[in-house]
């Protein structure tokens, strides 16, 4: 018989991107935290972002503009007061990652200048001017890498890898008074065995939920287990119905995860059919600077009507030296796929990429569940509204993870911690001998998730979706309640969960907005509203 392990700290983040490691190195200065990473540290979304962080550092820029074109963005359904909070601490986020050690691309200067050179600025799709802060296009890379290395070597973090959590324990729960987290079940993938955790705060940095749909530019760890889980403990979600869908993937049957930034467009790369001709202009005047939900569905709008497998975006008429300069990960990936993007254009399409809903917070990252965080992706704070404007993905986690510490610290004296907790009980179950059946329900449920609820949807499309979804659950529920937990199990369960808010969401809203285009619903409502789903 294995032995019951718990483990105990201040503060419990789980999740090891942008969002939980600004949490945990801000917070350890003052408390003990434990950081679970469901994969190795660095295998998150932050690791793959390739475009920037968006922050005004030009003194032509503004604080209102970012407010402004976020709005824009967003389509109507942001919460202004939250997209000025973020803006307004934007410049105070980075600056913190960069007395971290993150080393941002700067201008050149003249040799023997004694003036600093400025940083290097780029503009995305959306963006009214230059403001994306960026290492090359690999900023997630080195943002993930500093900050890891500082996790790692920190005497108060505990950094658990390849650990999945399962679910929260609340005192609800427990039949304990209150309504407040108490820790977690978390399952060591090692040594397979479900240990606990205890703690006085929790907090959820484990980004979307893109896992969901049959092609995706996210790592394979991103199955929506904090939304799940949130869900499952009484907190609320919105906005599930807003999936961006990144317009430019990679198409490559070796490379099916590979993101071609947004920058590339930035910085002057054209959308082009099979024949060669450019057609982002006949959609919108901003052409290929369009916002990303525009752009997809417009090559969404053009492979449906030419039969065609993909578009291409074509940079070839840019100097062969600014391209590898600017571009070193992406011109090394596709040179390996023998592809030369100095002389040829890329074949792409669109694939899912940010989850813009999610567990519904505060501007302290508090959730409905005392105790319970919810930072970055996983979260639904209001500021990407109906759809996310470019490189304000990664400013979400810096922020809120800071803003979440201020009030974890400000609570720290007055919580103490929990009492002794049960241990898993796995005496009704044993070793699955079906492993085919979580296969099988896998492949179908991102499936019909992409036919039936990706960038196009439909009354009827979303009503299949839904029935579909709701026999899974009971399969895969039973299934959970029979065997032992795995990590293909454990995100299987928490993906079809977050595949019905999805739906439940995509059905509540009777317009088309944003990144939710409804066929049989192609106009705006005058008053638009979040969509807000509360358990039962």
């Amino acid at each position: 018989m294995k032995q019951v392990v718990e483990h105990q700290s201040d503060v419990l983040v789980i999740g090891s991107g942008a969002a939980g490691l600004t949490l945990a190195l801000h917070l350890a200065e003052k408390s003990k935290v434990i950081l679970l990473s469901k994969g190795p540290l660095s295998e998150g979304s932050t690791y793959y972002a390739q475009g920037g962080i968006a922050s005004v550092f030009d003194e032509e820029d503004t604080i209102e503009s970012h407010v402004a074109d976020t709005l824009v963005a967003g389509a109507g359904l942001c919460d202004e007061p939250v997209v000025k909070f973020t803006a307004e601490n934007a410049k105070a986020a980075m600056q913190w990652l960069i007395n971290c050690g993150v080393a941002f691309d700067k201008e050149e200067v003249p040799a023997g200048s004694k003036k600093e050179a400025p940083y290097h600025l780029t503009r995305e799709g959306g963006h009214s001017h230059r403001r994306i802060l960026h290492a090359a296009d690999a900023t997630g890379k080195e943002v993930q890498v500093t900050l890891q290395d500082q996790a790692r070597n920190h005497p108060n973090i505990l950094v658990l890898e390849r650990y999945n959590a399962i679910d929260l324990i609340t005192t609800r729960k427990l039949s304990r008074p209150g309504n407040r987290v108490q820790g977690a079940y978390v399952w060591n993938r090692d040594e397979e065995q479900v240990e606990t955790v205890k703690a006085r705060f929790v907090a959820l940095a484990t980004g979307g939920s893109s896992k969901v749909y049959q092609y995706t530019s996210n790592p394979d760890i991103a199955s929506g287990d904090g939304i799940a889980m949130a869900w499952r403990s009484g907190c609320r979600v919105a906005n599930m119905e807003f999936n961006q869908f990144h317009p430019t993937c990679l198409y490559h049957v070796d490379a099916r995860n590979f993101l071609l930034t947004e920058a590339l467009r930035g910085e002057g790369a054209y959308l082009r059919r099979p024949d060669g001709s450019r057609f982002m202009p006949d959609f919108d005047e901003r052409a290929e600077l369009a916002p990303r939900d525009i752009v997809a569905r417009a090559i969404d709008y053009e492979m449906k009507r030419l039969g065609s497998d993909c578009v291409y975006l074509d940079i070839t008429h840019k100097p062969a030296d600014f391209i590898i300069k600017h571009f070193p990960t992406i011109y090394k990936r596709c040179l390996e796929l023998g592809i030369d993007i100095t002389k040829e254009p890329i074949p792409v399409v669109p694939a899912a990429h940010y989850t813009c809903g999610g567990v519904m917070t505060d501007l302290h990252g508090q959730t409905d569940l005392n105790g319970l965080y919810a930072i970055g992706e996983v979260a639904y704070t209001g500021l990407h509204g109906a759809n996310r404007l470019a490189s304000n993905s990664l400013l979400e986690c810096l922020v809120f993870a800071r803003a979440a510490a201020e009030d974890i610290e400000s609570q720290l004296g007055k919580i103490p911690m929990p009492s002794s907790l049960p241990a898993w009980d796995e005496s009704q179950v044993s070793n699955s001998d079906e492993e085919v059946v979580i296969a099988h329900n896998w492949h179908e449920l991102r499936l019909f998730m992409w036919d039936y609820v990706g960038i196009v949807r439909s009354d009827k499309r979303l009503e299949r979706a839904l029935r579909r979804c709701v026999m899974l659950q009971q399969e895969i529920q039973e299934y959970y309640s029979n065997f032992k937990v795995s990590n293909n199990l454990l995100e299987l369960r928490n993906l079809v969960q977050v595949a019905e808010l999805i739906i439940r969401c995509a059905m509540e809203r009777k317009e088309s907005r944003g990144l939710h285009y409804n066929i049989d619903h192609p106009n705006k409502d005058e008053s638009p509203k979040p969509t807000i789903l509360q358990p039962d």
